[in-house]
């Protein structure tokens, strides 16, 4: 008999998302389980058991074993933040203002905020200094439910030494919080201000300098691009991502977040694992990432953010059978939250997603969209044990009451993580 270092019983309404580790799309995507007086058994660091009371395993206890009461909560897979720019200096809320009096996104760029105002600060802080900053980031990530949180780099861009000072910060984050890390290297994030008449110069420099060091340094999984007006056109971003494959990066790209311009052709094009933002997405846009297996990593925040009340077109992605993703997109800029139960909100307020399909779009296909699905994104038998436990009976009470965070416990590698205890009253009123 196995020993169990870990149950959680009478759970109220237990979701593991089982099935396939593949993306779920079309109809599927909203097609989950809901049990009822559920359990879950963890041995070590893996799921033993996920499913209902009737039957579960009699087990053995381990000496160290933990008992947790699921009575009133929901219970889900450990959430995945598939799309942060979790490492970098400094913040930018003196650019509220300027939002708010009309200037837009490029305009502020072009004013040498935005982005070029974070590479700035990124440059100029130490290791320590932005692990310091960074970590409260993730505490905030992990105290919302996430257990694995993406990260690109991309405030270096044509400085390497910053680009692998994140990358450093990232790594550590990683070994010294409850947390994977998983890295993506970005540094065709911006145009450096010497290569504004010539952006190919600059990707020449990608292909030919960085890339080959990223390989040798072995610790990106991805490579991505910001295939945007203003920033690198879709010749330029596919021929960086085809020369990345070369190298034993996986594509994304961010594309059609201000203006469509070939992003997601580019996307089907190199097979990308992921297409990022897609808030300009055409009805060709979406038949084109359905050709090419791509998945939709759709961030709603930043939709939210930006204030112009234009979301990605999740409802026809859904209908055409294309699997959507949900992330944070949590940066200093253009949406500075951590709050993912926020943006799995504001997927369902304003990207009309149901509840299941904007949890399917934090678990099993955020995992596919960082290649994780064969440990991560489902509560299955001998999955990593990564668990969110929710003070909510339901799913649907978790994003009808926005705004607060739910989150009763985080489970990572079969150790709690986050444990959250209600305020005690004093027995006297206050006077």
């Amino acid at each position: 008999m196995t020993k169990v270092t870990l149950a959680i019983e009478n759970i109220s309404e237990l979701i593991t998302v089982a099935g396939e580790n593949a993306p779920r799309m079309g109809k599927a995507q909203g097609e989950i389980e809901k049990i009822k007086d559920g359990v879950v058994l963890v041995s070590g660091d893996k799921i033993l058991y996920a499913g209902d009371k009737k039957n579960a395993p009699k087990y053995e206890k381990s000496d160290d074993f933990v008992l947790i009461d699921g009575t009133g909560k929901t219970v889900t897979p450990g959430l995945i933040d598939s799309h942060t720019h979790l490492v970098h200096g400094g913040s930018r809320e003196n650019e509220l203002d300027m939002k708010l009096n009309g200037v837009t996104y490029l305009e502020i760029l072009e004013r040498g905020g935005g982005i070029m105002s974070t590479l700035r600060q990124t440059k100029e802080m130490s290791e320590d200094e932005l692990f310091e900053q960074a970590k409260k980031s993730v505490e905030r990530l992990i105290s919302y439910g996430v257990t694995t949180i993406e990260a690109k780099t991309g405030y270096g861009i044509d400085d390497f030494n910053t680009e692998m000072k994140q990358l450093n910060v990232a790594d550590r984050l990683g070994k010294e919080l409850p947390v994977d890390i998983v890295k993506t290297f970005m540094a065709a994030h911006a145009i450096p201000e010497k290569y504004k008449s010539n952006p190919g110069e600059f990707i020449d420099i990608v292909i030919n300098d960085y890339l080959p060091k990223i390989e040798a340094d072995g610790r990106c999984k991805f490579c991505d691009v910001f295939c945007e007006k203003g920033v690198f056109n879709a010749e330029d971003s596919k021929r960086l991502l085809e020369a990345a494959k070369k190298h034993g990066l996986t594509p994304k790209i961010h594309a059609d977040e201000i203006e469509e311009i070939g992003g997601t052709k580019t996307a089907a094009d190199v097979r990308a694992i992921s297409a990022e933002h897609l808030i300009k997405c055409s009805e060709k846009g979406v038949d084109e990432l359905k050709e090419g297996g791509v998945i939709a990593n759709l961030l709603p925040g930043t939709s939210f953010n930006m204030g112009d009340g234009i979301f990605a077109p999740a409802r026809l992605m859904i209908e055409k059978g294309v699997p959507v993703a949900i992330s944070t997109d949590y940066n200093p800029g253009s949406c500075p939250t951590e709050n993912i139960q926020l943006c799995m909100y504001l997927a369902c307020l304003n990207m009309k997603m149901t509840p299941a399909e904007a949890l399917v779009g934090v678990t099993i296909n955020a995992a596919c969209a960082i290649d994780e699905q064969d440990k991560k994104g489902s509560l299955m038998e001998g999955k990593l044990a990564d668990i969110t436990i929710f003070d909510a009976p339901n799913i649907n009470y978790v994003l009808y009451h926005f705004g607060v965070n739910h989150t009763d416990k985080v489970i990572k590698n079969g150790k709690v993580a986050v444990s959250y205890t209600h305020l005690t009253l004093p027995t006297t009123p206050y006077v």
